[in-house]
């Protein structure tokens, strides 16, 4: 792992999964964006390089929902998946290394961030925002741990361990982390309101016991409401010194069973002021957020 930064703005990337849509990607399948890795990895590396340009210090991969379980049920074999895994950390790689060396982006540090998704993204029923999932702490580790493990293997800067809803899980990756010491993580939640992790655990206590690991390089929020994420800074900010991160999505709703996002759109791009006020550093858009919106959080935080 490279050393990473610890101090100053960094600006994330958008909705990979919504800008393939844009593109005509058929993302219905349960495996959604990760079963492009297979079946198009070109697209998923123009996207990287579409947010790059837009002015993007980190690009997040597309293995969000990949899983060993998730490549089986379409056929694939372990070693299938570990490929597609690492191949996920490749792609954002090479779009890094296609931008910089054809100066297209403003000479700055790249990078790219594995995503580990959680468990519940692999059950395609809208668990990540509940956190009902009826497992124990070490049926989380033995899932997230073959993963971590393969995206590791392909040497991302750091892993993004995102969407997360509840303690429970933040506590079984970073078990898994402690089996790889060199490994760094940031660790964000998706929320049910200003205070609370959507599975119920008051954020300001999952900061407080994150702060203590020292894997973990950064925490906060992501995918959830715009509206939800100044009070959850401002709670995180109060238990840790380390970078707050905000990714949130657009402020629609989920719709697991119809497969399809309902609810009234907002540009998140209006709160940004807010959220950096409250503490956020690190930020980018998740679902339904676009390299237009990035270029709109570049600008900002370049005057931060």
């Amino acid at each position: 792992m490279v050393p990473y930064p610890t101090t100053g703005p960094l600006v994330l990337d958008g909705g990979l999964a919504t800008e393939l849509a844009r593109r005509g990607f058929d993302l219905s399948d349960a495996l959604w964006s990760a079963g492009v890795l297979a079946d198009a990895p070109e697209a998923i590396e123009a996207v990287h390089r579409e947010y790059f340009e837009a002015g993007a210090d980190v690009a997040i991969t597309a293995s969000y929902q990949a899983s060993f379980e998730g490549f089986a049920a379409r056929g694939y074999s372990h070693d299938e998946t570990v490929r597609l895994l690492r191949q996920s950390v490749a792609l954002a790689q090479a779009a890094r290394a296609h931008v910089l060396t054809h100066a297209r982006v403003a000479p700055r540090t790249l990078w790219v961030a594995a995503s580990v998704g959680p468990y519940g993204a692999t059950l395609h029923d809208g668990s990540e925002y509940r956190g009902d999932y009826g497992l124990d702490e070490q049926a989380l580790v033995d899932f997230h741990r073959p993963r971590i493990e393969a995206l590791l293997g392909a040497r991302p800067d750091w892993l993004a361990c995102e969407t997360l809803p509840s303690l429970l899980e933040a506590r079984a990756i970073v078990r898994v982390l402690r089996e790889h010491p060199d490994a760094r993580a940031w660790i964000t939640f998706t929320c049910r309101d200003g205070a609370s992790t959507s599975g119920g655990d008051a954020i300001a206590e999952c900061a407080r016991i994150l702060d203590a690991e020292p894997q973990v390089m950064a925490m906060g929020v992501n995918c959830v409401d715009p509206v939800l994420v100044a009070p959850l800074v401002r709670a995180m900010a109060a238990a840790t010194d380390k970078p707050i991160v905000v990714y949130s999505n657009s402020g629609e709703v989920w719709n697991a069973v119809a497969r399809c996002w309902e609810g009234t759109a907002t540009r998140f791009t209006t709160y940004l002021d807010g959220w950096i006020a409250a503490g956020a550093s690190w930020i980018g858009g998740c679902c339904r957020t676009t390299p237009d919106d990035i270029r709109v959080v570049r600008a900002r935080l370049d005057t931060a």
